[in-house]
């Protein structure tokens, strides 16, 4: 009987704990261990985004006839060719490679080069001046920016993983190619010489212009941005990047086109001073290896 009361009393101690554990708020999981988030790795990616500048171009004449015939006469016959500003925008993509190297929790240092096709181009406005016996004229320009590509050291802080901020610079260079070019007379004709140089212009002569050049040539110079990177996950990563390219001056040798240039002498010209700088603000997507 004593044994009986005792088990009674065992189970009802059970019970009793049972419903007291039921009772009580189970504890939680421990928490997932946060990510580690490291920026060190090769890296290769795309880009696209928009190019847009405030371009120049001056003109200057090459020989004693075209300096005569424009702001050397001393008659007041002519006038000095004006220079003209003008804008140049359009669309840039490409890709990128690179490398970084976190130093710590906070800094990294990397190294990247990136390639990207380019629509950037603009055409002046009228440049209006006196070219002596001519008469009124006007000369026009083209640039466009074909492609350009950059070799570019980065120093980067991450204030919060996995956000990353960078300064950018280095090396650019790109293929330019640009024109100018003196539209003809509707009507009339006019001519000079001076100096073993001479140009002659009219309707006669066949020509849709008067003076005309153009040059493809392939400039290097510096560059200076930048962006802001966000890692999605340890290895896919976006970007959003300024870039200010300069590629320096350039110019444009544009002689007179004429057939019928004064007898005995060469021909006279202009060359067109160009200004090649661009900015760029363009997105871009990394895979980090």
């Amino acid at each position: 009987m004593k044994n009986t009361a005792i088990g009674i009393a065992f189970i009802a101690a059970l019970i009793g704990t049972s419903a007291l554990a039921a009772d009580m708020p189970l504890k939680a999981p421990p928490p997932p261990p946060a990510p580690v988030w490291s920026w060190t790795g090769f890296y290769i990616g795309a880009n696209a985004g928009y190019g847009w500048s405030d371009s120049t171009v001056s003109y200057t004449p090459n020989d004693i006839n075209a300096y005569l015939s424009t702001c050397g006469n001393q008659r007041g016959d002519g006038t000095c060719v004006p220079p003209a500003s003008f804008n140049i925008t359009g669309a840039v993509a490409g890709g990128q490679i690179g490398y970084n190297w976190q130093l710590n929790t906070y800094w990294l240092v990397g190294l990247e080069t990136d390639l990207d096709w380019s629509g950037l181009e603009g055409q002046s406005g009228a440049s209006n001046f006196i070219l002596n016996s001519y008469g009124a004229a006007s000369f026009f320009a083209t640039e466009k920016i074909s492609w350009f590509g950059t070799l570019r050291g980065r120093v980067g802080i991450v204030p919060i993983n996995p956000l990353l901020i960078y300064a950018t610079g280095g090396l650019a260079y790109g293929g330019v190619k640009e024109s100018a070019f003196m539209p003809g007379p509707t009507f009339g004709a006019g001519s000079n010489s001076n100096g073993g140089f001479g140009y002659s212009c009219g309707t006669f002569t066949g020509q849709a212009n008067c003076f005309t050049g153009s040059s493809t040539q392939t400039l290097a110079g510096w560059t200076l941005g930048a962006g802001g990177e966000y890692m999605v996950t340890n290895n896919l990563t976006l970007r959003a990047e300024y870039l200010y390219v300069n590629l320096g001056h350039s110019g444009v040798n544009s002689v007179t086109t004429s057939t019928l240039e004064v007898p005995g002498t060469s021909p006279s010209s202009f060359t067109a001073n160009f200004s090649n700088a661009f900015n760029i603000f363009r997105g871009g997507v990394n895979w980090k290896f």
